[in-house]
């Protein structure tokens, strides 16, 4: 797995982690999916998620949230926050 930061879009190279996500990789885009209201919105507006926000890491100042969706060919792409610890 490989990570590669572009400011507020972190792309990932990776073996997907289910079979029926055949793309070798997936963009993260640092919108926040947990406080910032950005799930909801492109919920609201048909986005199909796969995911709500999820908690997929604890790390040492900030806890990892990801929102996985589909985009409108199918390709796999996240909401990621980095919510410090203690809000």
């Amino acid at each position: 797995m490989a990570f590669f930061d572009f400011g507020n879009i972190r792309w990932m190279l990776g073996l997907p982690i289910k079979s029926n996500w055949n793309h070798p990789a997936s963009i993260h885009l640092l919108q926040g999916c947990r406080h910032s209201g950005t799930h909801e919105t492109l919920k609201s507006r048909g986005v199909r998620f796969i995911l709500g926000p999820h908690l997929v890491a604890k790390m040492p100042d900030y806890d990892l949230w990801l929102a996985d969706f589909y985009d409108s060919e199918d390709n796999v792409l996240a909401l990621m926050s980095e919510v410090p610890r203690g809000s």
